[in-house]
């Protein structure tokens, strides 16, 4: 006779079917984030982490491609006269950044990050990211074949703009000891030492550098100039919010699950890192913005970078150090820093591609 309290799907059935859900229960119970080599990394259901799972869907229903986009006025106005040489320095300058950081974006999680990963929700996502990162790199070329641009001088502007290399190099330090073949997180050093590497790319790199390029690209949208780029640049804005959200649940998981990686000496360390990040910003704001345009100055960008940074502080447990105010008040009407959790349901409609984007 059939209990009732017992799992129906267990009660009927075999005893080896009930040897082998049992082992998988324990199993799903036993996952953790990092250092659990012994879980089989492709056994996705049950989900522990739904977070990861939302994300993972969220990032699905934003997917998009460049090429959806119109460049037709972009092309129009950047052959024309209607752009002064300030404002074709900063849309210059910001697409020599992106075209190579969302290059090591991507090698940092293919290389660095989905190895030490043991969560199969988290390296779904991860995946996801991958591609959308290749997708955001699809879309610097688009614009440089577009406008006609010299492609040589955009891709190794990291090598020729001080400004754009210290920052890629900032990043690139964060990755050099988890690549090397030895590398382990099952040290409390080497767990730092990923932690810290999350927190470089998805607090700094992404949560930090590229909102304050959004803020210089979507300025000129605002104003109905280069409205093709602009577009594809709030695209990439969705996507990176789901990907600063997801790197937050990341960090902050991996603190849950190893509390004695967060002692107060790394806690100083990684405030450190957030600090040199929001200078090498503030001067890279600095070589865009000699002399300000569309009423934009780079004064203006010292406040948004250490407000922005706070923001980011705040969000894995740390406390607000800059106590800055936003200059960029339609930035938040854009996508509300203080609720990025919330972006999908509170900024945009419904929507399933590109093609149905729709800004409140």
């Amino acid at each position: 006779m059939l209990n009732f309290n017992e799992d129906t799907t267990t009660a009927c059935a075999s005893p080896l079917e009930k040897v082998i859900s049992a082992n998988k229960r324990v199993k799903v119970s036993e996952k953790r984030l990092i250092n659990n080599n012994r879980v089989d990394v492709n056994q996705l259901m049950p989900l522990k982490y739904d977070w990861a799972w939302e994300h993972y869907l969220n990032g699905c229903a934003n997917h998009w491609m460049p090429t959806e986009v119109a460049m037709g006025k972009d092309i129009e106005l950047w052959k024309s006269d209607g752009l002064s040489t300030d404002e074709r320095l900063v849309i210059m300058r910001n697409l020599g950044f992106f075209s190579t950081a969302e290059s090591l974006v991507g090698n940092n999680i293919v290389l660095a990050i989905f190895k030490h990963v043991t969560n199969p929700e988290v390296r779904q996502y991860l995946l996801r990211q991958g591609f959308e990162e290749a997708i955001h790199t699809h879309t610097f070329h688009y614009i440089v074949e577009s406008l006609s641009l010299n492609q040589g001088e955009i891709f190794n502007m990291y090598n020729e703009i001080n400004t754009i290399h210290a920052k890629d190099d900032f990043e690139m330090r964060l990755t050099e000891d988890i690549m090397k073949p030895d590398f382990t997180t099952e040290t409390t050093e080497g767990a730092q030492k990923f932690l810290e590497n999350l927190i470089g790319y998805y607090i700094i790199m992404e949560g930090i550098f590229f909102y304050s390029g959004f803020v210089m690209i979507l300025s000129f949208h605002r104003q109905n100039k280069m409205t093709g780029i602009g577009e594809q640049f709030q695209y990439i804005l969705r996507d990176e919010t789901v990907h600063l959200n997801f790197g937050i649940d990341l960090i902050n998981g991996i603190k849950e699950e190893n509390p004695h990686l967060w002692t107060d000496a790394f806690q100083e360390k990684i405030i450190s890192l957030v600090k040199e990040g929001v200078e090498l910003e503030y001067n890279y704001a600095e070589d865009c913005l000699p002399k300000g345009i569309l009423g934009l100055t780079a004064p203006m960008f010292r406040d948004y970078v250490q407000y922005i940074a706070d923001r980011r502080l705040e969000r894995i447990g740390l406390k607000p150090i800059y106590k800055s105010k936003n200059p960029f008040p339609w930035m938040s009407e854009t996508i509300d820093l203080g609720k990025e959790k919330n972006f999908f349901e509170t900024r945009v409609t419904e929507y399933q591609s590109a093609g149905n984007l729709t800004w409140n």
